[in-house]
Parts: C-alpha cells; sequence; structure tokens
C-alpha cells in the first residue's frame, strides 16, 4: 500500500466522519424541534384555559364582592355588585376593560386572578385591601419623612443639610438636591403574617393615620373582619435631633380574630442604593449589604460587587444598606429571629441602561421576627438614616440597652491596627483642626506636615544612611570594577560592606524605621475616602475632596483607570517619578538595573490605582512626598562628604574586631568560595578526558 492511497483512505475517513457528525445534529435540530412544536401545543392548550376566568373564578369573584361590602378593588381592578351582576372595570397600562370583555385581555385576566389571590389570601384583613393612597410627612432638624397610606411603609427619606453630587456639573452649576436615602419606588418593606390557609402582607393593605404631629403618627389597619375593637398599626416617631425613627407594631383585640398557629412574623425588605457621590466607582466599591449578629462584636457583609447570597441562622441584632458616606439601617430592639436570607445585587452597565447610573445596588433580605396576638407591642425598632459620621453612629449605642451595636464599623477605616490609628490618633488630630475653621485643603496640609514631624525620629537614621551610600558611590563603583568576576562576588560583597561600616551607613538601616511608619501611610488610605467631612469640600481645581478631580476627560475608557485624569493623582505621580529618581541616586548604577525599571513602573501603577479614588487621599501623598523629598534633601546638605571621609579614615585606623555574626559570614564565604573552585576542577577535569 503506497503513500497516496494511505492519504486516500484518510481522507475517505474524514469524510465519513463528517458526514455522520452533521446527520446526527441534524437529527438531534429536528427532534428539538418536533419538541418545541409539542411544547408550543400544550402551552397553547394551557393557555387557552389560563388566558380566560373559569366559572370557578367567576363565583369566586362573585363570592368575594358579596363578602366585601359589594365591592373588589386591588390594584387596576374596580368591581361592584349590582343586584345579581358583576359591573366595574379592569385598568392594564393604557386600556380599560369593562369587566364583561376581561376574558378578551390576557393581562386583564391575570389582574382578575391577582385580585381574587389577594382577597382570598387576606381573608378578615380583605376590608384592609381598598383605600386612598395618600403621603403623611414628619420632619424634624435633621431628618425629613414621607410615609405612604399603602403599605404604611416610609418611601422618602430626605436629609437634612447634605446635597447630592451626581456628575461634575453638579458642582459646576450648583444645581445638586439634597441626599435622598429612599425615595418613592426604590425602597420596599412588609410585615407578613402567616398560617396554614391565609398569607397577610402589609405592603398590600391601606392603612388610616391616626394621632398624628409633626414628629409622630399612627398607621393603623381599622377594618379587620368587621370588627371595629380590632386593630393592628405601625407608630413611627421621630426622635429629637437625631436620624432615628422609632418604629413599632401596635395591635389591641388581635386575639380574637388571629389563629392560634401564627407564632412568628416575616419581614420582607428591599432597596435599591441610590447613587449619592459624582465618583460612581469608588462608591460602588464602598456599598454592600452590612449586619450583626446579636451579641457578637463583629460586623459582617455581602460582597462589594456582582451578585451575592448569604444565609444566616443566628439571631441579628441589625441589618444596614451603606454606601460611601450615608446608610440606612434598621435596628431590631429585640433580634430579627430564625433564617435570615441577604441577597445583594449590583447594577450592570450593558443590561441595566439608566438604571445603572442612578443606582449602586439591589439589596433585598428575608427575615423573622417572634410574634404573640395576645401581645399589645410584639415588635419595635428604630430606623437609621443619615451619615456614616464616625462619632455620630457611636453616640446611637444608646438605642440598644444590653450590648453594644458597633454601628461605627460602618465607616471603613481599614483593618484592626489602621482602625485603632485612625480612630485614635488621626481622627482627634484631624477634628481639632477642622474646628479652626481653615480650608480642608489647608487641614490636610497641616496634618501631613504633623504626621511627618512625629514621624521624624524613626526617617532620621534611614535619611542619613542614604546620605552617606550617595557619597560613598565612587568607592563603590571602583570595587565593582576591581572584583568583575562572579567567583569574586562574595568578597566584592565583603568589601562593600566593611566600607558601609567604616561609614556608618548601613543599607538596611533604614527598613526598621520605614516600616514602623507604614501603618501610618496604610491608615491615611482609609481615611480620607471615609472622612464625610471632606464632602463637598472645595480645595483649588477639586470641587470635591472625597470625589476623584476628574478635570481631563477621555474619549475612552481604560480598565482600571476610567474615563477620566485626577490631576491631585497626576502631580503625586509626577512627585512619585521625581522621588524615585532621588532615591536611586544613593545606589549602585550597576546593580539590579531590573529593579531599577520596576521601581520607576511603580508610579505609573500607583496612577492606575488612585486614578478613581478621592482627590483628598492623592493630595494627601502628592504633599507628603514633596516633604519627603525636602527632607532628604536637607540630609544630603547636612551630611558633609569630608567630615564622613575623616570618620572612615578614623575607623580603619582601629583594630578591626569582627563580631560573631560577621565571622560566620565570613567562614560561610570561604566554603563557598573552596566549593566553587573544587567544582571548576572537576569540570576543567572532565573536559581533558574528553
Amino acid at each position: 500500500m503506497d503513500k497516496n492511497t494511505v492519504i486516500g483512505m484518510l481522507l475517505m475517513f474524514a469524510v465519513i466522519i463528517g458526514f455522520m457528525y452533521c446527520q446526527s445534529n441534524n437529527n438531534k435540530d429536528a427532534k428539538q424541534g418536533d419538541n418545541k412544536q409539542s411544547e408550543n401545543t400544550t402551552n397553547n392548550k394551557h393557555n387557552e384555559h389560563k388566558d380566560s376566568l373559569s366559572q370557578n373564578d367567576w363565583a369566586t369573584l362573585s363570592k368575594l364582592v358579596s363578602e366585601n361590602d359589594s365591592s373588589l378593588v386591588y390594584g387596576g381592578v374596580n368591581i361592584q355588585q349590582k343586584g345579581e351582576k358583576l359591573i366595574g372595570t379592569v385598568k392594564t397600562g393604557n386600556s380599560t376593560i369593562s369587566i364583561d370583555s376581561v376574558n378578551t385581555n390576557v393581562n386583564a385576566v391575570k389582574e382578575v386572578r391577582e385580585a381574587i389571590k389577594k382577597y382570598t389570601n387576606a381573608q378578615m384583613f380583605s376590608g384592609c385591601l381598598k383605600g386612598e393612597n395618600k403621603t403623611i410627612t414628619l420632619k424634624n432638624d435633621s431628618l425629613n419623612i414621607e410615609i405612604s397610606t399603602k403599605g404604611g411603609m416610609i418611601t422618602r427619606a430626605t436629609l437634612n443639610g447634605y446635597k447630592a453630587y451626581h456628575s461634575q456639573e453638579d458642582y459646576k452649576n450648583n444645581n445638586s438636591v439634597p441626599v435622598e436615602l429612599v425615595s418613592p419606588g426604590n425602597n420596599e418593606y412588609s410585615f407578613i403574617l402567616n398560617n396554614l390557609d391565609q398569607s397577610f402582607d402589609t405592603k398590600d393593605f391601606y392603612f388610616v393615620p391616626e394621632n398624628q404631629n409633626d414628629s409622630s403618627v399612627t398607621m393603623s389597619l381599622v377594618n379587620i373582619s368587621n370588627n371595629k375593637d380590632a386593630k393592628w398599626s405601625i407608630r413611627y416617631t421621630l426622635v429629637k435631633g437625631t436620624y432615628m425613627v422609632r418604629m413599632e407594631i401596635l395591635q389591641q383585640n388581635m386575639d380574637k380574630i388571629m389563629h392560634n398557629n401564627i407564632s412568628s412574623m416575616n419581614f420582607h425588605w428591599r432597596q435599591k442604593m441610590q447613587r449619592q457621590e459624582a465618583g460612581k466607582q469608588f462608591e460602588e466599591r464602598n456599598s454592600a449589604l452590612y449586619w450583626k449578629l446579636q451579641g457578637d462584636n463583629d460586623v459582617s457583609n455581602l460582597s462589594e460587587s456582582g451578585e451575592e447570597n448569604e444565609k444566616v441562622t443566628d439571631k441579628v441584632k441589625w441589618i444596614a444598606a451603606k454606601s460611601q458616606f450615608f446608610s440606612t439601617i434598621l435596628i431590631a430592639n429585640d433580634c430579627f429571629s430564625g433564617d435570615t436570607h441577604f441577597k445583594s445585587t449590583a447594577y450592570n452597565k450593558d443590561k441595566d441602561g439608566s438604571n445603572y447610573e442612578k443606582y449602586l445596588k439591589d439589596v433585598e433580605i428575608n427575615t423573622g421576627l417572634n410574634y404573640s396576638y395576645s401581645n399589645a407591642a410584639p415588635a419595635s425598632f428604630y430606623f437609621y438614616f443619615g451619615p456614616n459620621r464616625y462619632d455620630l453612629l457611636s453616640s446611637y449605642d444608646q438605642f440598644s440597652k444590653d450590648e453594644d451595636l458597633h454601628l461605627t464599623r460602618l465607616v471603613s477605616l481599614g483593618w484592626k491596627l489602621f482602625r485603632w490609628i485612625n480612630s485614635g490618633i488621626i481622627m482627634p488630630v484631624f477634628n481639632w483642626l477642622c474646628k479652626t475653621g481653615w480650608s480642608l485643603g489647608i487641614v490636610i496640609l497641616i496634618l501631613t506636615i504633623l504626621l511627618k514631624l512625629v514621624l521624624w525620629p524613626l526617617t532620621y537614621k534611614s535619611y542619613m544612611s542614604q546620605a552617606k551610600m550617595k557619597i560613598l558611590q565612587p568607592d563603590i563603583q571602583a570595587i565593582n570594577e576591581k572584583y568583575p568576576d562572579q567567583e569574586d562576588a562574595m568578597k566584592k560583597q565583603q568589601k562593600i560592606m566593611e566600607l558601609y561600616k567604616q561609614a556608618g551607613a548601613n543599607p538596611m538601616g533604614g527598613c526598621l524605621p520605614m516600616l514602623l511608619q507604614m501603618p501610618f501611610l496604610i491608615a491615611m488610605f482609609w481615611f480620607f475616602p471615609s472622612s464625610i467631612d471632606l464632602r463637598g469640600q472645595s480645595f483649588l481645581w477639586a470641587p470635591d475632596l472625597s470625589a476623584p478631580d476628574a478635570l481631563i476627560s477621555l474619549p475612552f475608557s481604560i480598565p482600571f483607570l476610567g474615563d477620566h485624569l485626577s490631576i491631585f493623582c497626576l502631580l503625586m505621580t509626577i512627585t512619585n517619578i521625581a522621588y524615585t529618581y532621588v532615591n536611586m541616586q544613593s545606589q549602585s548604577s550597576s546593580s539590579m538595573p531590573g529593579m531599577k525599571w520596576m521601581m520607576y513602573l511603580m508610579p505609573i501603577m500607583f496612577l492606575v490605582f488612585f486614578n478613581t479614588y478621592a482627590a483628598g487621599l492623592s493630595y494627601y501623598y502628592f504633599v507628603s512626598l514633596l516633604i519627603t523629598i525636602l527632607q532628604t534633601f536637607l540630609t544630603r546638605m547636612m551630611v558633609k562628604e569630608d567630615k564622613v571621609r575623616a570618620v572612615m579614615a578614623e575607623n580603619a585606623k582601629k583594630p578591626k574586631k569582627k563580631s560573631g555574626f560577621m565571622a560566620r559570614l565570613e567562614e560561610a564565604q570561604r566554603r563557598q568560595q573552596q566549593a566553587l573552585k573544587e567544582q571548576q576542577k572537576r569540570n576543567n577535569s572532565t573536559k581533558r578526558r574528553r
């Protein structure tokens, strides 16, 4: 069998395999088409029944209308009884359908079925499904809230004294609006009572406002099973001088109506967290769903990005929808019991359109509460609608008598060590400087100078070593030229170390001082983006020190960098490159060229990283680097070369006393050199044999 025959057979085999594969796919597609057609036929048969009201539906509807004062109103459904006939309309979108023609419209059928379901489940509360949607307003110096009679829930919460900044134009045109943590349509919560055959959801009911004044109102369900003495209420009270709203569940004579098998109450809360800041990308990274377990000192949260679900079986003390500078917190007077389900979903730019620009995250909580139909006040809570201000949140621990609420954990101050530095050192000094009335830019400048002065004893030794090493560069270069071979590397290093010792310059001497000041640098990294005092405060060209000073817009978006350039971040990068150059002057030009290239690359990486961060943070690092460069030059001016040379000459005359470490190091070097020589001899011997 020759070569051509083999190739021909292989080609024929490939054609057969390809044909079988295509035929298999065709059969599969045909089968799927048959299944789909069968499924559509089944669905059509099902829809023929589902898309029209059956005789049982009409009978149930007639019964419910008769039992509810000859009328049934829910959503777009408005039906009355006239004699034995049902009259009324069903509104769906822009269409209004007569009840006689409801079967001609699929959406109208769905509306009627939903109304039947709600009235059937509500039973004794069915009279509360009808009413007028009104808004009740409560005010104090800090907070305005609006409460809807539909659902008896807070539908708007406006903070006095805080403005929302959604874009750079809001700063330029001064057209910002007050911060609204809750707006109609983006916040919904309800209490749900379930037994074997009933489900009472407060979001479906119309409440009647009672005992209303400027700071308090009681929202009541009064038409319960035609019992005039029975009442189920939610009382809201604004706590004077705070951002707190007390929410109490009240009831009377419910033991005559409620079933004995109801021992718990479900609570459902969903909120679309609104944008408040111009820098959405950074605000989103600092927004999440938080909670604290009862008796626990730690606080948990879902991921700041993407979608995440978590189930908690322990008792929960409070739940918070936390953004960068503001939070909505619900604190239980007792606790949330049973299984608590948390869900958080971030908005997607491609999928969610305008909602992506308007909202940060969609959070949802399902939990439970202990309930007793005979208890006049079965549950109570505090709603907090306010800023993430450390001292303010700390003062609200008074609203819990049995444990520390740890609400200050909603202020992002870093891990334990950095949090301690921020809360115990940085924040008191910063707050003291703010009382002077100076611009926040000047306050940051003074704070930076104070920190540099405090850390000067730690950094002085490092600067002195760098200054001496710069003077020794010619000597180090001479040693490198004298010992160019790799086998003399140990001896060369030994000579350089001896040179450092004579001059009193330790290349590693600055490492410990630098490590000691690193916690302060990292603490400031957490402090500035979380300080609400910087919010809305302008300095030089930056309209808001808590947001990026995005004055240079790019016609495209770069991953991680964004679609803009921040001026303070650019200045920080340029200064960082200059500092790197100054710092590299004290190092040998021939040692580790790759490392030097990496050192210059780091500032560029910081530009990408900090470009979307707060302008105040970049401004702080910019000023800090300038002061560091100034300290370096001042130290080099203080260190005179002739004095260093004189010290070196004096030290050279002294008898060389080796420390135990140096003796061991030299012995290790001697053994390594001996091993290299023996290996070289073996290699040469092997070559000669060949």
